[in-house]
């Protein structure tokens, strides 16, 4: 052969090297297509996605759960299932290994579906011809929890592109939470959480491993494993697994011997159903919340229902059913305790009203809110005398709860004994409209569309509130005056300010100086209000409170407080219905007494210590304004620094007289200078005209002032000196019956100095009489001017409609 023919063949048999080109260029192309297949199939799977969107929101059973996390009460969930939802932080590495290790050893390593148990799947399907292994991931199954299909091939498929699904819009853990969730235990109990709170009465944290294990093995044969009907059969069971676990190395030997040991206790329970007004509150507000974290603690919540319910049994035989009571945390606003009524299954006493938000009439239990008003507007001290007698405030005379009237009294001394009169002419000075504005702001909402139609009457429970807006404007003399929203449900960290500290806003609705001041008075033990019942004297808590009984004896209330705690006791019937026997006193102070010695007993966080606006000054114990003239024996009383007024006492009076003290005179009727020899300066009572006719009326003797110089020709221009009419009153209409006339009766109130007063009907004199005097005549139908004056001129007037029936 050539050497050219040789070289040839050489170049023949050598391969080319263009070939190398077309292989690297041939697996570009290839790789190419990859990508653009594999983006494709993600276009085409993220339009899928969109077009075919995986609902994974389950209607969960709601959940109200304690402060620390103990559930409370359950309620089934809209399509009535036991659907419980478990927290991610309920899902213990105990509970992880048990069911990845039975269901799903590589969970958290494949993409939805394990493609090599599928092809292990198929293999054994097509080799006997029938379904004889599973290849279903924890993914594909909790697909298929949330959509049940048939088991064919092709909702086969639609499994897997479903899996992909959870798989991209959810977390490993978030798809075993789901799961987790809806696994079922037979009957309408879906859920690990619901199925250990049923069975097990507990939590899944707190589950034994035998337990767990239990759990585990139901769900696959829910119809035959029937927790407390086949226990003995679901022990085989869970034994049988819990050896594989031992043979597994899944949990240590001691671990697995003492599971195998445990007997199976396991029972249907009924679902949790403590604070059920509270829960049903909270599931109206939050209706689409799974758990819902109450501020309750289970222990004070439990005490409390349990003395309710103690306490209401034993007054019932005085026709007493019902009682409600609320529990306040004073220094973070929490509601640690909330019982709407005594016992929510006694429909026949309407155990299922709420009487936390019942609407009902407070009676005396808003006085200490009026006082620190009059205490902050600087109308009055503790010790400023307030007159307790009988008084017409313009056709409303009120009385006391006793029917009895105590003359002049200190303001401490009428709060204190819930006195009647000295809180409406108290509510007169300050002013309706103001009162209103600041229940306004305390938060009593039930004021709102009453406001219009209140009067006076409203200090002594002519209005509508509820044991919650109680509580909650007590907490204010608690916290320095600051009325706060109360906190129902557990507030986030993030949320908080300070420890102990409100995380809502406060609205300072009074001072803290007012606070301490009502404080002061209501934390007295010398009072009426202290139940007559000797066990109560043992063990009186060191509180502060006060008591209401609405008119009719309808609605008996106590509410007290101290540094940790604000407590609301209501007591009485939800018809309605009166009871002789009911009082705030008797009835709802006992109760109050029990829930803080319960509760509270003897605290250890001291007492309330008055704040630095505070501070004390000497007063006349005739008046409590400061000393003057005729003041001899002062006393100590606090005052609010640039606040309370600063008054000269003017009890007493002087007054020029002869010698004899049988004749006053006036500056412009005073004897020559050379007859003044015989004058002589004395002093007498100032008293107000309501608190003369009292004493006239108890036959009190007190001193009067002589007759006015008979001589004297000056007429006195003061008219509000004058005489005050009482009866009748300005403005109003009476109505007659003319076949059968009766008489009316006209009075007056006039100073220490009137001996004569002169009544005038249309401006003719119709009789004189003395002040204390009653006057009668008969009416007629028509406006009647009724003019009253006294023996120095002045007068007074008001104006009256006599009309037919």
């Amino acid at each position: 052969m050539s050497k050219q023919s040789g070289s040839a063949f050489a170049k023949f048999r050598r391969p080319p090297a263009w070939p190398a080109a077309v292989y690297s260029h041939l697996a570009r192309l290839l790789r190419r297509r990859f990508v653009w297949a594999l983006l494709a199939f993600l276009l085409i799977f993220l339009g899928l996605d969109r077009l075919f969107p995986l609902r994974t929101a389950v209607p969960y059973a709601p959940l109200i759960t304690a402060h620390d996390g103990t559930t409370l009460h359950a309620f089934l969930s809209r399509d009535d299932k036991w659907r419980m939802y478990a927290e991610l932080t309920e899902i213990t590495p105990v509970v992880r290994k048990t069911i990845l290790f039975k269901e799903d050893k590589y969970f958290y390593y494949h993409p939805g579906f394990n493609p090599v148990a599928m092809i292990r799947a198929a293999v054994r399907n097509l080799l006997t011809s029938r379904r004889t292994s599973g290849a279903s991931t924890i993914t594909m199954q909790t697909v298929r929890l949330l959509e049940p299909r048939e088991r064919t091939y092709g909702s086969k498929l639609i499994e897997l592109f479903r899996a992909l699904q959870l798989e991209l819009h959810l977390s490993k853990d978030e798809i075993l939470q789901l799961y987790l969730n809806l696994i079922p235990y037979g009957s309408n109990i879906e859920g690990l959480k619901a199925a250990s709170l049923l069975y097990f009465g507990k939590p899944p944290a707190l589950l034994s491993l035998a337990e767990l294990t239990t759990l585990t093995i139901i769900p696959n044969r829910p119809s035959s494993l029937r927790l407390g009907q086949n226990n003995a059969f679901i022990v085989q069971e869970r034994n049988r697994w819990l050896a594989r676990f031992r043979s597994a190395g899944l949990f240590d030997e001691i671990a697995v011997t003492d599971a195998l040991n445990e007997p199976l206790t396991a029972r249907r329970r009924a679902a949790p159903q403590q604070a059920p007004h509270l829960a049903r509150r909270l599931r109206l507000a939050y209706p689409d919340t799974p758990i819902i974290r109450s501020a309750l603690r289970p222990a004070a919540q439990a005490t409390a229902e349990q003395l309710v319910y103690n306490y209401v049994n034993r007054v019932r035989a005085l026709n007493i059913h019902n009682a409600a009571v609320l529990v306040v945390d004073n220094r973070t606003l929490e509601v640690v305790a909330y019982v709407g009524s005594a016992d929510f299954a006694n429909t026949f006493d309407g155990g299922q009203v709420d009487g936390v938000r019942a609407v009902r009439s407070p009676g005396s239990a808003l006085k200490p809110l009026l006082y620190a008003l009059a205490f902050d507007e600087g109308l009055i001290t503790p010790k400023t005398k307030l007159n307790d007698v009988p008084t017409n405030f313009g056709g409303y005379e009120p009385d006391n709860y006793d029917r009895r009237f105590n003359g002049p009294v200190t303001a401490e001394f009428a709060l204190a004994n819930s006195l009647n009169i000295p809180a409406v002419a108290l509510l007169k000075d300050i002013g309706t409209s103001t009162f209103i504005s600041t229940m306004r702001k305390a938060g009593f909402s039930t004021i709102q569309k009453q406001a219009k139609d209140l009067g006076l009457s409203m200090i002594l429970g002519g209005c509508g509130v509820t044991l919650e807006e109680m509580t909650r404007l007590y907490t204010g003399f608690a916290n320095e005056g600051g009325v706060g929203t109360l906190r129902f449900t557990s507030v986030s960290p993030s949320y908080a300010t300070k420890p102990g500290q409100p995380a809502t806003p406060v609205k300072r609705s009074f001072s803290p100086e007012a606070a301490y001041l009502v404080t002061h008075t209501l934390t007295q033990i010398t009072r009426p209000d202290l139940p007559n019942n000797f066990d109560n004297s043992y063990h009186l808590p060191r509180i502060a409170w006060k008591t209401g009984t609405s008119y009719g004896r309808r609605d008996a209330w106590s509410i007290g407080y101290n540094r940790n705690f604000t407590i609301g006791v209501w007591v009485g019937n939800f018809s309605g219905a009166g009871v002789p026997e009911l009082s705030g006193a008797n009835t709802a102070t006992p109760l109050l007494f029990q829930l803080f010695n319960a509760l509270d007993y003897n605290s250890a966080r001291g007492w309330f210590k008055p704040p630095n606006g505070l501070a004390m000054r000497r007063i006349c114990p005739e008046t409590g304004d400061t000393p003057g003239e005729f003041c001899a024996n002062p006393v100590a009383d606090y005052c609010i620094m640039g606040v309370s007024r600063f008054r000269r006492c003017q009890h007493r009076r002087a007054i020029l007289t002869n010698a004899a003290g049988t004749v006053s005179y006036c500056t412009y009727c005073l004897p020559a200078q050379t007859e003044a020899s015989g004058i002589v300066r004395r002093s007498y009572p100032n008293l107000a005209p309501d608190l003369m006719a009292y004493y006239r009326s108890r036959h009190i003797p007190f001193e009067t002032v002589p007759p006015h110089n008979p001589a004297c020709e000056r007429v006195f221009g003061d008219k509000q000196a004058g005489p005050q009419i009482v009866s009748l009153n300005d403005g109003s209409e009476y109505f007659i019956n003319a076949r059968q006339p009766v008489e009316m009766e006209l009075s007056c109130l006039a100073a220490n100095d009137v001996q004569t007063v002169y009544w005038y009907l249309n401006d003719k004199l119709y009789q004189k009489s003395s002040p204390s005097e009653g006057v009668f005549f008969r009416p007629r139908p028509g406006m009647l001017k009724i003019s009253c004056a006294d023996d120095k001129g002045r007068h007074s007037d008001v104006r009256v409609t006599i009309r037919n029936e």
